[in-house]
């Protein structure tokens, strides 16, 4: 078999699988899920810098765009979208929000918005300025309205744990 043929053959092979993995229903309906309760947000600029950082994953708000609709790339938006919204999600904050403690490490390291984001949503990049300013305001915001607590932790006798 000539090595034209086997790149032909090869090639219609990748193009099937593209097609087949376009059957698996997981990440291309995106259902709008209601805004519950945001949070009373100490400033407008505070928000404002959250919808163009934090709401495509940290909220109900996610704007999908048209790669979300295409397997196996909208396998990992829409597993991004889940996580984060796991974590953090502003349209919830009637909620645990399990990754509140973090945030200031994930921001100022430079996890998030993750590097892969950013590329395509460049609006997203903020400046050190903008990050502390983004971070002072959600600080405040938590301390002005915070959302629900996890319960003390306790001992085997019901005792509560120091720190808990």
């Amino acid at each position: 078999m000539s090595w034209k043929k086997i790149l032909w053959w090869g090639f219609g092979l990748v193009v099937l699988l593209g097609l087949a993995v376009q059957g698996v229903p997981y990440g291309r309906v995106h259902t709008v899920s209601p805004v519950r309760r945001e949070p009373t947000w100490d400033r407008p600029a505070t928000r404002a810098l959250a919808v163009r950082a934090c709401f495509d994953c940290h909220s109900n708000h996610t704007v999908w765009p048209w790669y979300a609709r295409v397997a196996p790339i909208s396998w990992l938006v829409q597993r991004d979208v889940d996580e984060g919204r796991g974590h953090v999600n502003f349209s919830e904050w009637d909620r645990l929000q399990r990754g509140l403690r973090g945030v200031r490490n994930d921001v100022l390291g430079g996890e998030m918005p993750p590097w892969y984001y950013l590329p395509l949503h460049p609006q997203a990049r903020l400046s050190p300025a903008e990050k502390e300013t983004l971070l002072q305001g959600l600080a405040a915001t938590i301390e002005k309205d915070p959302p629900p607590q996890p319960p003390p932790r306790r001992t085997e006798n019901g005792a509560r744990k120091p720190g808990g």
